[in-house]
């Protein structure tokens, strides 16, 4: 007698089948890896090592090059520019119209006195200036221009003329910042008449109190006075002189260079009028 085999259920539950997604998905993400990495290879700046040359040498010049860099301060006198723009309109001016209407030798002599006169005028009023920076101050005057470091400028002194004095003991006058008396004496009497009006308006707001009247005139005794325009200028160097002085950058010659170019032309515009009027 033999015993039937059993025999499957049809009820009973199929195996699942396996899904490939996480395997095709496992499988893009392993090949997109060495892409990044040969992307990451091909890059120069990644390959870069931290400590190579290239990036020491960046790594040094960037502080460098943040430093801002600041244009020298330039003093003029503004009265001298325009006294100087006037005088040469006036010259040329009459100067072009004997060339022109002239007769005889008067052309020549016009040419020969424009020749002279001009640079004369220009080196007077125009070319003057005062150029300082951190390192150095340059004086241009008519008929030179001092170039001399902060470590080599012993003081700037103001009195009748502003100066600047160096260590060989030369003093170099500046035509630029001249000394105006009159604007001095303004500039006390304004500087006077405001410290009046800042105690009169302090005692009538504190209605006369000993010990608060006694503090407002200390606060309009502190008040800096009143200077002329020039006399600021010098107190501007001698800041720049003082906080500049004893830095490695500001050491160096005294160098003095010859305004030719205005001297030439004056002094062959003299010798020229000198030959007209003597043989004329």
């Amino acid at each position: 007698m033999t015993t039937p085999e059993p025999q499957p259920s049809d009820r009973e539950p199929a195996e699942p089948a396996q899904s490939t997604e996480p395997a095709e998905s496992a499988g893009s993400a392993t090949s997109s890896e060495p892409s990044e990495s040969s992307a990451a290879s091909e890059s120069p700046e990644a390959s870069e090592p931290a400590d190579s040359p290239a990036a020491a040498s960046a790594a040094s010049e960037g502080p460098a090059a943040a430093e801002p860099k600041y244009a020298d301060r330039v003093y003029r006198s503004t009265s001298g520019l325009v006294g100087g723009v006037l005088i040469l309109g006036l010259a040329c001016w009459l100067g072009v119209d004997a060339v022109v209407v002239g007769e005889g030798d008067t052309p020549w002599l016009a040419l020969a006195a424009l020749l002279f006169l001009v640079p004369l005028v220009a080196a007077y009023t125009l070319v003057p200036a005062v150029y300082a920076n951190e390192d150095r101050l340059r004086v241009r005057n008519p008929f030179r221009t001092i170039t001399l470091p902060w470590g080599r400028v012993v003081s700037l002194r103001s009195g009748y003329t502003n100066e600047v004095f160096s260590e060989e003991g030369d003093k170099y006058q500046l035509w630029a910042l001249p000394v105006s008396l009159r604007a001095r004496k303004k500039a006390s009497r304004r500087d006077q008449r405001a410290m009046g009006d800042r105690a009169l308006g302090a005692e009538a707001s504190l209605g006369g109190g000993t010990a608060r009247r006694g503090s407002s005139a200390a606060g309009v005794s502190d008040r800096p006075a009143e200077r002329a325009q020039t006399d600021r200028s010098m107190d501007e160097l001698r800041e720049l002189h003082e906080s500049r002085g004893s830095e490695a950058s500001a050491q160096g010659e005294v160098s003095v260079r010859w305004a030719y170019e205005i001297i030439a032309p004056s002094v062959a515009g003299a010798v020229l009028l000198a030959v007209l009027l003597g043989f004329g």
